[in-house]
């Protein structure tokens, strides 16, 4: 059923083979899918025939540091198209899908993020989205001139005025700035104009953005982090949040504290989907589910996945401890700390070795998985979604493109079935199909001696 006559949103996230780790191995993906482009508008089309919200494409500006006995037998996260770049392709391929990608603010400037998002939200007619990150990797550091990561508090604050900047340039320009006049020799109204002059601690922008106000006013702006620091930047700022509960407990625990946040900055609730990530191994039955994910699990090498879990810990080296022994207590991570405390607590309540959980969150990388018939899968995500557990979900295909195909060709129409999922877009930008305002321009209805000015030459 549907809540509040609400309906659930579905956001897409592409890994390249899929997100099991395995999924490279299987028969049913792409093995090159990292550099295949056919691959990558092939199941952008398959989403957007499945209606979803919108893609997203993760990031990460370095190769990720592991033992070369595990990093030579994984492909995630190793080499692939920058995401923006393929984003910006997609858009030429797909008509009404929302192109979310992530840009970290911890190696970037912020100019250069909010013009290559306005860009992309002005070539695909209003669907991008940008998912606002702080890196943890300190590999990506040493690719940037640093010996050392930035801390976690330090990330979350250049974060924060990272996001006040990139939506300051955004309303550089006036929405009916550009009147392009021939006969007047006017090509955009001089007060229409509007510099950010912005000085803080962190950064200095002084603006204004060279790409006009784009069709979603702003792009829509996607947060993922969950501890307070990350949630306070959601409240703040995000208008779609991924996150990675396994339980519906911890759910609703985060999607409550998430929306009572936003009230300390006088934003309706509403304004904020929490999308949590969700991965599905389904079967026409639970037998063939249960044979679908055995297959997967039998292709993860013990050595990949001790080096995931131990990446998912914040990098930590597990491999001097014992690997069919307990967890060590995890100190001075630099990872999302609400996912080390989850996992942490798991093999402590469960009394898991390494080697057992590393082989239950390496499939997914921690983010919750579901196996079973599609209506099981459906049973799962209308539980969540109307007990205020989400909003929507980001589906985590394991395998690509064979369990996207399944999701869309079997558990979509149970989940239009039930009313909880649209039957056609509605909207012709991403804000509109998430249900989401067009922001106004901080600088709507100011009147001023420019104003004034171009008022009196445009006469």
């Amino acid at each position: 059923m549907a809540r509040d006559g609400e309906q659930l949103r579905l956001g897409v996230f592409f890994n390249p083979t899929g997100h099991h780790v395995a999924s490279w191995r299987h028969p049913e993906s792409q093995p090159d899918a990292g550099v295949n482009f056919a691959h990558y508008s092939e199941i952008a089309q398959t989403a957007e025939r499945g209606l979803f919200d919108m893609i997203f494409l993760a990031d990460s500006v370095s190769v990720r540091r592991a033992s070369m006995e595990a990093l030579s037998r994984s492909a995630q996260y190793i080499a692939s198209f920058e995401p923006l770049t393929l984003l910006s392709a997609l858009s030429v391929v797909t008509k009404h899908i929302g192109l979310t990608a992530t840009a970290s603010t911890s190696y970037n400037e912020p100019y250069h993020v909010a013009r290559k998002f306005a860009s992309l939200d002005m070539l695909s007619g209003g669907r991008a989205g940008w998912n606002l990150v702080t890196s943890t990797q300190a590999a990506e550091a040493q690719n940037f001139g640093r010996d050392a990561h930035f801390g976690h508090a330090e990330r979350y604050e250049r974060a924060r005025e990272f996001a006040e900047i990139v939506r300051g340039l955004w309303d550089s320009w006036d929405d009916d700035a550009f009147v392009r006049d021939v006969d007047s020799g006017i090509y955009f109204k001089p007060g229409a104009l509007h510099s950010l002059d912005y000085v803080g601690e962190h950064f200095s922008v002084a603006g204004p953005l060279n790409v006009a106000r784009t069709p979603q006013g702003y792009p829509v702006i996607v947060q993922a982090g969950a501890s307070d620091a990350g949630i306070a930047i959601s409240a703040e700022f995000a208008e779609v949040t991924f996150c990675t509960p396994n339980s519906l407990d911890s759910a609703k625990a985060y999607y409550d504290k998430l929306k009572a946040k936003m009230s300390e900055f006088g934003r309706p609730a509403e304004h904020c989907k929490v999308m949590p990530g969700l991965s599905a191994i389904i079967g026409d039955t639970e037998a063939e589910a249960e044979e679908k994910y055995e297959e997967l699990q039998s292709m993860i090498h013990p050595i990949v996945a001790r080096d995931i879990l131990g990446t998912v810990l914040g990098h930590i080296d597990l491999s001097p401890y014992p690997f069919d022994g307990p967890l060590p207590e995890i100190k001075d991570t630099n990872a999302s700390l609400s996912t080390v405390e989850e996992l942490t607590k798991i093999a402590r309540d469960e009394n898991l070795t390494i080697r057992q959980l590393a082989m239950r969150v390496a499939g997914a990388r921690g983010k919750a998985v579901i196996r079973g018939t599609p209506e099981h899968i459906v049973d799962f995500m209308e539980d969540w979604f109307v007990n205020h557990g989400c909003d929507g979900f980001n589906i985590l295909p394991p395998v690509l493109p064979g369990s996207l195909n399944d999701f869309v060709n079997k558990v979509v129409p149970e989940l239009q079935r039930r009313g909880l999922f649209r039957t056609e877009y509605t909207g012709s930008t991403l804000r509109e199909n998430l249900g989401l305002p067009r922001p106004e321009s901080r600088y709507k209805g100011a009147t001023s001696d420019a104003k004034l000015t171009e008022m009196a030459a445009l006469r």
